[in-house]
C-alpha cells in the first residue's frame, strides 16, 4: 500500500513521542497525524510541529471522523495501558486495550487502512519456554496486560483472515528510550536506572537482580516498525506479532555496564511483588529468527552501545 496519510494513536507515549518525528522526517510532516486523549506537559515537539488531534480511542465515531477528515490510509495504533498500571485497574485496561483496538479495526476496515499493532513479550506466561522462546509456542499470560495483548494478536489475525486487512505487528520486549519516560510497565526500571545513575549515582530497583528480560533500544524500535510496514507482504508468513529482541539483560548486568561509565554508581533492591511476579512469568529471552528471515530484522544496538548512547543523551538532557 502506498502511504498517503498516517495516523498515530497514543502519540504522546514512550514510543509515540519518538515515532511521530521519525515518521514525519521520513514521509513528510503533513502526512503524519499525531493523536492522544489529552495533551501532556512537554509535548510541544509533537503537538505544535504538525497535524495533531485529540482522540479517545474508546469513541469509534471520533476515530472514523479523524480518519475520514485527514484521508488516513495507515494507522500506527500505540494507545494502550501498560502492565503494572493494568493490574491496578484491569477494567480500565480492557476498555482501552481491547475495546479501543476493535474500534480502530472497524474504522480501518471502513476506510481501507493498514494497521501496525504493537504486541508484547507479556503474551507469554509460565507455561511458555523460558529461553529463546519460539515465535509459535504456548501463550497463556497471567497479567491482564498480557491477556489483552494476546487477545489483540488473535483479533488482528481474525480481521486479516476474514476481511483481508493488512495488519502487522511486533512483540516488543522492554523498551529503553532517552526521550520519554515509560508509563507503568514492568520493564520501566531499565529507563529509570539511567536517570538515577546520572542524577544521584545510585538506584533502587523494583525487580530482583537476576531477573533476565529482553530489551530493545528506541532507534531499533523505530526502524523495525517502519521496516515491517514497508516489507513485501508476500514474504510475511506471520505478518502479525513477530518476536523481536536485541538485548537480554538482568538489573545486575545493566548496573555493571553503567558502572563502566559512572564508576561510583551503586544499586540496591526493593522488590515490588506485583511487577516481580509479572517479570517471572515472562521469557528470559526470545527467538526472533522469524523476523530476521521474513523481513530482515537486524537490531543495531547491543547492551554496550545502548548504555553508552543512553548516558551520553541523558547527560546532555539533564544538564
Amino acid at each position: 500500500m502506498i502511504v498517503t496519510k498516517i495516523l498515530v494513536t497514543g502519540a504522546l507515549g514512550q514510543i509515540g513521542t519518538e515515532l511521530v518525528p521519525f515518521l514525519r522526517e521520513k514521509y513528510g510532516t503533513n502526512k503524519v497525524i499525531a493523536s492522544a486523549r489529552r495533551i501532556k506537559d512537554g509535548s510541544e515537539n509533537i503537538v505544535e510541529t504538525g497535524p495533531f488531534e485529540l482522540l479517545d480511542i474508546t469513541d469509534r465515531d471520533s476515530i472514523a471522523a479523524v480518519i475520514k477528515g485527514h484521508r488516513v490510509n495507515s494507522i500506527y495504533h500505540l494507545a494502550s495501558l501498560l502492565s503494572a498500571t493494568g493490574e491496578d485497574n484491569p477494567q480500565s485496561l480492557w476498555e482501552v486495550n481491547m475495546n479501543g483496538l476493535i474500534n480502530i479495526l472497524e474504522a480501518a476496515r471502513a476506510y481501507n487502512c493498514s494497521i501496525f499493532f504493537p504486541s508484547s513479550i507479556a503474551v507469554f506466561g509460565p507455561d511458555s519456554p523460558k529461553d529463546k522462546t519460539p515465535q509459535d509456542t504456548v501463550t497463556r499470560p497471567t497479567s491482564i496486560y498480557g491477556i489483552s495483548k494476546i487477545s489483540g494478536e488473535l483479533l488482528c489475525d481474525y480481521y486479516h483472515k476474514k476481511y483481508g486487512m493488512d495488519i502487522r505487528g511486533l512483540r516488543y520486549p522492554g523498551v529503553i528510550s532517552s526521550a520519554a519516560l515509560p508509563g507503568g510497565g514492568t520493564t520501566d526500571y531499565a529507563v529509570h536506572i539511567f536517570y538515577d545513575a546520572i542524577r544521584h549515582g545510585k538506584y533502587t530497583c523494583f525487580l530482583a537482580e537476576n531477573s533476565s528480560i529482553d530489551m530493545i533500544y528506541m532507534p531499533d524500535v523505530l526502524e523495525g516498525a517502519v521496516k515491517l510496514m514497508e516489507a513485501d507482504p508476500g514474504k510475511l508468513r506471520h505478518r502479525n506479532a513477530f518476536n523481536v529482541s536485541a538485548i537480554t539483560v538482568t538489573p545486575r548486568e545493566l548496573s555493571d555496564e553503567i558502572k563502566k561509565h559512572i564508576p561510583g554508581f551503586t544499586i540496591d533492591y526493593d522488590i515490588d511483588p506485583v511487577r516481580q511476579a509479572i517479570a517471572d512469568s515472562w521469557p528470559n529471552s526470545l527467538d526472533d529468527s522469524a523476523a530476521r528471515a521474513e523481513w530482515g530484522w537486524n537490531p543495531q544496538y547491543g547492551l554496550a552501545t545502548m548504555t553508552e548512547d543512553m548516558i551520553k543523551a541523558l547527560s546532555a538532557k539533564l544538564e
